[in-house]
């Protein structure tokens, strides 16, 4: 499928403004047949608007497969030529960025181990100075939304005008369900931050396995994020990296078949006139909620008084643990989640040591 560089760029532009946006393919460059074969099979759904191939992998321990390195770069080249479907591979380099621009890949991305470093980030910002080319911004392995919105600002700063994120989850101490924790309410705030900017889910870092991948696409699709990054494979289980998490093009198109697209808003005056009716009454909740908390606290306050003129320690850990049991007990009554009201109590109590311990020491 060839077509004319004029005609391709204005591809490229209508793929990267396209809600929402799909981008696939294999996790890493393994062979020519296999990228070929790939990218034509994800054309042939007729669902993805990227091709991706992993052409670099920064892995965490020496000796496993880093990827196929530039030689791969002439079959995503090809693949494009084939399929007529822009390309984007992950950089960390100013070397992986020139290599990669002068075999026309169409949007870069910097990838989580990169984002976590700022001198690797203002590398490939230097690389970037003078080129107009879209690039996504995988937030930081560890959950650090100032890494994240500094590497936003590097690539800003290097005069790009399209950038984009992709929220792949983060490490997490403890976490089991995931290969990477979610933490949604990260990625919200990454929103709320930086408005207007699309922001891509990855299920497929935060899964680590096929078979939540389309519960973890739909809760994205649902929070309004505006497309997904999804590794597939024409061999999943043979591939040489992250092979539990792949899938192939056709049931790759089935699930974006299977996903409930949302959309941000409707026209309907009466569903506006509901909404806004009960998001009054949520703001009321809210105020009052807040009065009670100032007066907890408040209560907080004359309890560390009381706690230092008796030279007693601010944390009672069997009071604690009466409070917290209390709570959680009632939580199933009152159909709120144990997980939810354990977080609420625990900034509640540590908002009060904080304040008792001003008053311990003030």
């Amino acid at each position: 499928m060839e077509t004319t560089q004029e005609s391709h760029q204005s591809i490229v532009k209508a793929a990267w403004n396209k809600r929402p946006l799909i981008i696939s393919g294999p996790c890493s460059a393994e062979t020519e047949e296999q990228v070929l074969a790939t990218a034509q099979r994800l054309a042939n759904t007729g669902k993805v608007d990227i091709l991706r191939a992993g052409i670099w992998k920064p892995r965490t321990k020496p000796g496993m497969f880093e990827g196929i390195g530039a030689k791969g770069l002439p079959w995503l080249q090809q693949a494009k030529k084939l399929t007529g479907l822009p390309t984007t591979v992950e950089v960390a380099t100013g070397k992986q960025v020139e290599d990669a621009l002068t075999f026309d890949v169409d949007v870069l991305w910097v990838g989580a181990r990169t984002t976590v470093n700022p001198f690797s980030v203002q590398e490939v910002a230097d690389a970037l100075r003078g080129v107009d080319v879209p690039v996504l911004i995988k937030n930081p392995i560890n959950p650090d939304l100032e890494l994240w919105q500094g590497a936003v600002e590097r690539v800003a700063r290097a005069g790009i005008k399209e950038i984009g994120l992709i929220h792949r989850g983060f490490s997490s101490y403890g976490n089991t369900e995931f290969r990477n924790a979610p933490m949604w309410h990260l990625a919200i705030e990454m929103k709320r931050r930086m408005p207007g900017m699309p922001i891509i889910n990855d299920p497929s870092h935060i899964c680590g396995r096929r078979d939540i991948l389309l519960a973890t696409a739909q809760k994205a699709i649902d929070l309004d994020f505006d497309g997904l990054m999804i590794e597939s494979h024409i061999d999943p289980d043979n591939a040489w990296s992250d092979a539990k998490q792949q899938i192939t093009p056709e049931r790759l198109a089935e699930m974006l078949n299977e996903i409930v697209w949302r959309r941000e808003d409707v026209s309907s005056e009466t569903f506006h006139m509901a909404l806004d009716k009960l998001r009054e009454q949520i703001n009321h909740i809210d105020d009052e909620l807040m009065q009670l908390i100032s007066q907890r606290m408040h209560i907080a306050e004359k309890i560390g008084t009381y706690k230092k003129n008796n030279n007693v320690t601010i944390l009672q850990a069997n009071r604690w643990n009466e409070i917290l049991d209390k709570a959680v007990k009632k939580a199933d009554k009152l159909s709120l989640s144990e997980e939810f009201v354990t977080r609420y109590m625990d900034a509640i109590h540590m908002e009060s040591i904080n304040r008792q311990n001003k008053v311990m020491n003030d």
